[in-house]
């Protein structure tokens, strides 16, 4: 018996805790795990198909399973050698029971979602899911109730219980008939909400791997991004987004309107739920049956194998996850064409040799954070500003205005002479230089310059010093400053990042070092 007496066992308590004995701890708990006990041996029994299988029951199990687990925990259930394992066991009834409530939730809501249609069939798909999470349920129910039976522990014999789980699935939903939602910029959240799935979609990594069911062990070849802490992670970002429309646009003239928010809605709430599948999948994985983290009390006799439960995880939470992300970028873009405010705006060029590789990347990274149409124009050509390697090509106009301009310079600052020796024609490119650095048009990145020795005897005095310095600016070694002005058109919110990014010099300084970027700027770092 545990026997305490005010301060003194307070303090004793504090110092080393009491032990309780066991035949009083089975006393103790008997009450509080009759009902679990009880629902499991409906599951083990009574409950031989999904049909039975209803949200008041998986409710309740989850429930029971709960509180029972904290007060497990509560007793230190989990590092004593006699109660780890019903402990365990009831630890795997609540996670498979939130996962098919989420399972339920799925396949019950199909019916009102709004998805754009894949070629899978994902209702199937969810209710072989449910049969075999069920089966998981089974299995751990009939465990518990012989690990039950090994501490003495008894199920109670009341069969009435059995009447609170039936369930009336609905069919159809009352009349929408509230009137609508006044809701002031419901257009600027959109947009944002837009944004904010796509750039979800981008951090979602783990959603964008090669489809999963090549795989003959998923023990042995699953990715180390599919971690609780990742999913974990990209769930809560769609929760969040779910919330957002909820608040913002659900029930909003704007959204009776466009019947492609609602299909947004869908999609964002279905990869949430998929997620939360998936969470509760891996953290069962990594806690009970990973060689590496899991706790040997169930890895050795284990509910449910490895193959498995990783073939659910990646076939059917991650593989839609994925294929509604997907579908719901398209519908995304589409949006964002839609709602977004189209301006224009005029920068300069990057000073430090034009669009090479940092400038020409973090532009199009912008542009793809918001994932909005924007074009750059140079000289009366046009550019994708989400392309880097579009944008790069913008340098061949940049380059061919320098060259002509250097000819045009370097024309001027000639004058007729005689016929002149290889070392006078160095001696004159050098002065060409110097006069021109005088005059504030070149940089020099390299000292002393690698001129050449030799030169063309048929090229003209003109032609020789424009092809070296030609040379000298190809390899980096001088760049020619002049002022070009470059155009983006597009959706303002990037448009904004990009003014902000020219004004920062493109990420760069004059010679081509790393700058800091302005915080309005910092998920370029990411």
């Amino acid at each position: 018996m545990i026997h305490t007496d005010g301060k003194a066992a307070d303090s004793k308590q504090c110092a080393d805790p009491v032990i309780i004995e066991n035949g009083d701890f089975v006393a103790l708990i008997d009450g509080d795990v009759c009902k679990l006990l009880w629902i499991a041996r409906f599951l083990a029994a009574g409950c031989p198909n999904t049909s039975a299988l209803t949200l008041p029951l998986v409710s309740d199990l989850l429930s029971q399973a709960r509180q029972l687990e904290e007060l497990l925990d509560a007793y230190g259930a989990r590092n004593n050698r006699k109660w780890s394992r019903f402990r365990s066991l009831t630890a795997t009834i609540k996670l498979f029971a939130e996962v098919v409530y989420e399972l339920l939730h799925i396949y019950r809501a199909l019916n009102f979602y709004r998805l754009l249609p894949i070629e899978h069939d994902f209702k199937s798909a969810t209710r072989q899911a449910i049969e075999r999470t069920h089966e998981v349920l089974q299995t751990a129910s009939n465990l518990i109730l012989a690990e039950a039976t090994r501490l003495g522990l008894t199920p109670p014999a009341d069969e009435h219980w059995s009447r609170l789980y039936a369930e009336s699935v609905p069919a159809a939903r009352l009349p929408h008939d509230r009137p609508a939602r006044k809701i002031k910029h419901v257009a600027e959240t959109v947009i944002y909400l837009a944004t904010a799935y796509l750039n979800a979609a981008s951090e979602g990594e783990i959603l964008t791997l090669p489809r999963a069911e090549e795989s003959e062990n998923y023990a042995t070849s699953l990715p180390d991004s599919i971690s609780e802490d990742n999913l974990r992670y990209v769930k809560v970002r769609f929760h969040c987004l779910q919330s957002l429309y909820d608040t913002y646009v659900l029930g909003t003239e704007t959204e009776r309107t466009d019947s492609e928010l609602p299909m947004l809605r869908g999609h964002i709430s279905l990869i949430f739920h998929l997620l939360e599948v998936a969470t509760y999948l891996i953290h069962y994985y990594e806690r009970h049956l990973n060689i590496h983290t899991g706790d040997a009390t169930l890895r050795r006799k284990p509910v449910v194998n490895s193959e498995t439960l990783l073939n659910l995880l990646i076939n059917y939470s991650i593989i839609f996850a994925s294929i509604y992300l997907a579908h719901g970028q398209c519908l995304c873009y589409t949006l964002l064409k839609r709602y977004a405010e189209i301006g224009k705006i005029e920068v300069p060029a990057p000073s430090y040799r034009g669009f090479h590789v940092r400038p020409s990347t973090l532009i199009a990274r912008i542009v793809r954070h918001y994932g909005s149409d924007v074009v750059m124009e140079l000289d009366g050509q046009s550019f994708d500003a989400s392309s880097p390697m579009a944008i790069f090509r913008a340098n061949e106009k940049i380059n061919a205005q320098k060259r002509r301009w250097l000819a045009a310079e370097i024309g001027r600052l000639l004058t007729p002479t005689r016929e002149l020796s290889h070392s006078d024609i160095k001696t004159t490119i050098r002065d060409v230089i110097i006069k021109l650095i005088e005059r504030g048009k070149l940089i020099i990145y390299k000292q002393p310059l690698d001129i050449s020795n030799e030169f063309d005897k048929q090229a003209t005095l003109l032609e020789t010093v424009a092809n070296e310095m030609a040379k000298l600016q190809a390899t980096g070694q001088l760049d020619i400053k002049t002022e070009f002005s470059i155009t983006f058109s597009g959706d303002k919110r990037v448009l904004s990042d990009l003014e902000l990014l020219a004004k920062s010099g493109y990420g760069e300084d004059h010679f081509g070092n790393n700058i800091t970027l302005p915080k309005e700027l910092a998920y370029l770092q990411r």
